[in-house]
């Protein structure tokens, strides 16, 4: 009999917190830490960590203290993070640059219209499931050879914040078939390998990682990692994953037919394939494990969006959700748009900017959130409907992140979508998925830790119809204007 004291430890980097989850093997929550943190993209597009920080000391201090009095019974771990990003290192892994994040940062767009001439978008599509946009790791990689060829002459390796972190726990060059997939154009979708010919149009002198899934061991932790964790020397590691996809698992939206979505400082939706599904505006990737596929989207922004307004008005986030709940669907007239940080699938315009409209003296506080939070679900809306173009069953919907745990978001994307939603008894996110990856890895069942508690139906649909219309129009009108503004970058 097994002993049910072991535990297996999931670490996830987001974008505006470190968590530590250590679970037990019936999938109950040991323990949990959180650190807060933050993201911070500028004027000009920009979004970047110091990934010796972000990416090793703060995740380092959060496993020290998970792991307090709990080091010898760990067994496994796992580890994700936000991604795809782009971090160059010398041969030893040392950083030669910031960490250039995922599709908030937008600085590569001519490097994108350069590929797509070199390769042909078509066929760039065809081969690696997607087309070029901010989030792929191609580019990036692109322009930190054209515009910092001072640190290039230096760059042997590129990784992104889970696999930075499997080096450091595991002294292993790695990276997950997932997050090789959105380094397009470089990793062919279809036979799961790099694309050699076209790798040095992207990173000459670079040595590519080798591959591996996220269920799959690639190390243990070394002596040093250790002492700078708590982790138990020699303790099995994953080889990682990007924090939405380690979301979906969290949630055990990781079968076909079924979709994620997931409420965090963005907004991403995940659907789970048995073959590569396309669609122009989403990105067609690898899974966590062999013989799975995703259809995926991705908003710039969503609950940082909320966050500022809470900022901006110097309240408690909780307190204006109470005062939007008192604004009727429609926020009492007001219309927007949440594109903040530009804006991913399916428009993928990282020039868009964030529009409010139909403003007057009679709104309040409480009707400015109420807007946002319905921009966000038209938002979910218009992917849902390119999901459908594409041709794709969706049979379930499972619910994950911190805005999942409240009531009033989920029920304006029901009321919006039309999509019933299931809440599972765990929301905390990317780390618990991480952490059944880490007991599947090592032989552990861990498929059925994901409960269903709560299903969210849509009530009020036809109220946001007409809205949804005008939402789709407000974009149209007054794109031309936004992309002429002071700061917008193309």
């Amino acid at each position: 009999m097994a002993d049910a004291g072991r535990l297996t430890v999931g670490l996830d980097v987001g974008s505006s917190s470190t968590k530590v989850v250590a679970v037990d093997e019936s999938g109950h929550i040991v323990k949990t830490i959180v650190r807060p943190s933050r993201t911070i993209v500028t004027a000009d597009g920009r979004a970047e960590h110091d990934a010796s920080v972000r990416w090793w000391e703060e995740p380092a201090d959060a496993l020290r203290e998970a792991t307090n009095d709990l080091g010898d019974r760990i067994d496994a771990v796992a580890v994700s993070g936000i991604g795809p990003c782009v971090l160059v290192t010398a041969a030893d892994g040392t950083p030669l640059h910031p960490a250039i994040l995922y599709g908030v940062d937008t600085r590569a767009t001519s490097e994108i219209d350069e590929l797509n001439g070199l390769l042909g978008r078509d066929r760039i599509g065809q081969r690696c499931g997607s087309e070029l946009s901010t989030q792929a790791g191609g580019p990036k990689l692109r322009w930190l050879a054209s515009h910092r060829p001072d640190i290039w002459t230096h760059a042997r390796r590129v990784y992104t914040c889970s696999s930075f972190m499997v080096q450091h726990l595991t002294g292993e060059y790695r990276l997950d078939h997932h997050t090789a997939s959105q380094y397009t154009p470089l990793y062919d979708i279809e036979r799961g390998t790099w694309i050699d010919e076209w790798w040095d149009e992207c990173a000459r002198g670079i040595d590519p990682p080798v591959l591996a899934w996220s269920n799959e061991v690639v190390g243990t932790v070394t002596p040093a990692a250790a002492e700078a964790t708590g982790l138990p020397v020699g303790a099995p590691v994953t080889s990682g994953t990007v924090d939405a996809w380690a979301e979906a698992v969290s949630v055990g939206a990781r079968f076909p037919g079924d979709l994620m979505l997931m409420y965090g400082s963005t907004f991403f939706l995940i659907a789970t394939t048995s073959t590569p599904v396309r669609h122009p505006a989403l990105w067609t990737t690898a899974s966590v494990e062999p013989g799975t596929w995703s259809l995926a989207g991705g908003m710039a922004s969503s609950g940082s969006v909320m966050a500022w307004w809470a900022d901006t008005v110097g309240a408690g986030l909780p307190a204006l959700i109470g005062e939007a709940e008192l604004s009727p669907p429609g926020a009492n007239g007001l219309l927007a748009l949440p594109y903040f940080a530009g804006e991913r699938t399916p428009i993928a315009d990282p020039a868009a900017r964030g529009v409010i409209a139909g403003l007057s003296l009679e709104h309040r506080r409480g009707d400015i959130l109420r807007a946002l939070l319905e921009a966000t679900a038209f938002a979910v809306r218009h992917n849902l409907e390119a999901f459908a173009d594409s041709g794709l069953a969706i049979e379930r919907v499972r619910a994950v992140g911190g805005g999942a745990g409240g009531s009033l978001w989920p029920k304006i994307v029901s009321d919006v979508t039309g999509c019933v939603q299931q809440i599972p008894v765990e929301t905390v996110g990317a780390a618990y998925g991480d952490a059944a990856l880490a007991a599947e890895a090592i032989g552990r069942p861990a498929a059925d830790w994901a409960q269903v508690v709560d299903e969210i139906e849509p009530i009020r649909r036809d109220i946001y119809e007409a809205r949804y219309a005008s939402y789709r129009q407000l974009y149209e009108s007054t794109r031309s204007i936004v992309h002429q503004l002071p700061g917008a970058e193309r």
